[in-house]
C-alpha cells in the first residue's frame, strides 16, 4: 500500500489509510512502533519491549502461583 508523507511543522509525517488502520487495531492517539530490520524499518502496533516485559512477568507469575493466589485472597 503506497503511503503519502507530508510535512507538519518541523516533522514529517505518515497519513495511514481507514482500512490498514482497521486491519493493524489502531486509532487516533494509539502508539506505533519501528523495528529496523534487515530490508528497512517495520512499523505496527506490536512492542518488543513489551513484549519481552509480559514473558518476564508470565515466567514469574507461573514460579509464584501458589502465593499468588494466596494474596489474591
Amino acid at each position: 500500500m503506497l503511503l503519502n508523507i507530508k510535512k507538519r511543522g518541523n516533522s514529517l509525517s505518515v497519513i495511514i489509510p481507514k482500512e490498514m488502520a482497521a486491519s493493524m487495531n489502531v486509532d487516533d492517539g494509539d502508539n506505533l512502533f519501528a523495528t529496523k530490520t534487515p530490508s528497512g524499518y517495520e512499523i505496527s502496533a506490536y512492542d518488543p519491549d513489551f513484549a519481552k516485559k509480559m514473558e518476564v512477568a508470565r515466567r514469574g507469575m507461573k514460579k509464584y502461583r501458589n502465593a499468588l493466589i494466596e494474596l489474591a485472597k
